[in-house]
């Protein structure tokens, strides 16, 4: 893997929110960070100054990240060709069968058959 510092990767550059502005470490518009736009020039000075002198420290990319698995940060979802994402619509019981579900469930509560958990990790005993 070559030096970011070296080979800095080529980014894409969003438009960013007023409140932001890109600042470049590098020549020719190299080693992209993203800083307030509301800073002096002074203090815009004394950050790129600051980031300048530890430029190797920072990640330039999810690749030179050490003891991060790009697998980790990333991930794809692998689709036919041509597929189209669609959503399901939400399942529902009908009224009558919503009531019939409801009064089988308390009929088993009534005959102890499980017990409700009051906690997230409590164990439900079962009959």
């Amino acid at each position: 893997m070559l030096n970011s510092i070296e080979s800095p990767p080529v980014l894409d550059r969003k438009s960013l929110p007023d409140s932001l502005k890109y600042a470049y470490l590098g020549p020719n518009e190299t080693l992209t960070v993203i800083i307030a736009s509301c800073l002096t020039t002074e203090q815009e000075d004394k950050v790129l100054a600051v980031l300048k002198d530890h430029k190797e420290a920072i990640g330039w990319s999810v690749a030179y990240l050490k003891g991060i698995s790009p697998s980790i940060c990333m991930h794809q979802i692998f689709c036919e060709d041509g597929a189209k994402p669609f959503r399901d619509t939400q399942r529902r019981l009908n009224p009558n069968m919503r009531e019939v579900v409801k009064n089988e469930i308390v009929k088993w509560l009534d005959a102890a058959l499980f017990t409700l958990p009051l906690t997230a990790n409590e164990l439900v005993p079962l009959r």
